[in-house]
């Protein structure tokens, strides 16, 4: 065989094989990060968490293993996260210093860039369907507050009373920051009552807690989703980077797909996910390294904190954080579910 031909063989044998290797779709979750460390959690705690992100990544790896889209992937993965009171994500959300609970979410797939995102909204049960509905039934890629709730109501969305978002932990991480402001305490909400034992194991991490996931499907096609409650004790009617198209939330088949989770403020002024995005598409940098820049050097550089989960069009997944934990899962074709908590787990 003569060199020439020998090397087109060897090149087909090397594409064939990478083109097998390569997953048909994959995903990745993440549960926010923050001060997650093996001495803060109880091992009970501990297994909760796991076990819920083990069932999140399991509702979109189903839509995925079946065919479906990236985007109802990430969206069944967000919804079962906002059900769970363990999470800063619809039940279960931080509470303003008012003693509300104002939720934020957004959506966007990298097919046609098309996104929609919600803010300061209070009884859309899962604030990720309003925003989908936002991006898909709306001319509007964000809506805010009554009006969104408004929209919510015409899209047939369920409500709910606004007590249906209490949790008496993330009251009590109110109660103690308000404290450290010498702010007043505010009656807790009407109807507001303790938790099941479920919603007790919920861990204050911090500030920095946001539920997201990640997505490629059959097709190609990657789509990103975040959802979120903000920040204990938040006034103002201050907004995150979790609804903030490029801050916290970006999909681009060019490039990749981004769920942040962090301090919003520090995210948003790099508008971190669309930069992972770009050192993709325009620098060439992996994935994971695009992701390590962004988050272990610009972000950190700024003093920000807080991490990134992201995925390629090719089933590349990778995840980045400069806290002592993320809770994070990744699962795809062909490729076992990965779960973790802590800094040095896999």
């Amino acid at each position: 065989m003569k060199l020439g031909t020998w090397l087109l063989v060897a090149a087909g044998v090397l594409m064939a094989n990478a083109a097998e290797a390569a997953p048909k779709w994959a995903l990745a979750i993440h549960g926010g990060a923050g001060v997650i460390d093996r001495n803060a959690l109880s091992p009970e705690q501990e297994k909760a968490y796991r076990e819920a992100m083990a069932r999140a990544a399991e509702a979109g790896a189903r839509v995925l293993r079946a065919g479906g889209s990236s985007l109802d992937a990430v969206e069944a993965a967000v919804v079962e996260l906002e059900d769970d009171p363990l999470f800063n994500a619809g039940r279960g959300a931080v509470f303003t210093a008012e003693g509300k609970n104002e939720l934020d979410a957004a959506v966007m797939e990298g097919r046609d860039l098309k996104a929609g995102a919600v803010a300061g909204v209070t009884r859309t049960r899962n604030p990720i369907r309003l925003a989908r509905e936002v991006m898909q039934s709306s001319p509007h890629v964000m809506l805010i507050g009554p009006g969104a709730e408004e929209f919510a109501r015409s899209r047939g969305l369920p409500e709910v009373d606004p007590a249906y978002f209490y949790t008496s932990q993330r009251w009590r991480a109110l109660e103690r920051e308000l404290a450290r402001q010498n702010l007043p305490v505010p009656a807790k909400p009407p109807g507001a009552r303790d938790d099941d034992r479920a919603a007790a194991l919920a861990h204050d991490e911090g500030k920095r807690g946001t539920v997201g996931a990640v997505a490629v499907d059959i097709r190609g096609d990657v789509a990103a989703a975040t959802s979120t409650g903000g920040t204990t004790a938040k006034r103002w009617g201050r907004v995150g980077d979790a609804p903030i198209i490029g801050a916290g939330t970006y999909a681009d088949n060019a490039s990749c797909a981004v769920s942040a989770t962090g301090t919003g403020e520090y995210f948003i002024r790099l508008t971190v996910a669309r930069e992972v995005c770009a050192l993709v598409e325009h620098n060439g940098l992996s994935l994971q390294a695009a992701a390590d820049e962004v988050i272990q050097r610009k972000l950190t550089k700024i003093g920000g904190d807080g991490g990134v989960i992201a995925v390629s069009p090719a089933g590349e997944v990778a995840w980045s954080f400069n806290t002592s934990g993320m809770y994070r899962a990744s699962i795809a074709d062909g490729r076992p579910l990965v779960v973790g908590v802590y800094k040095d787990d896999p």
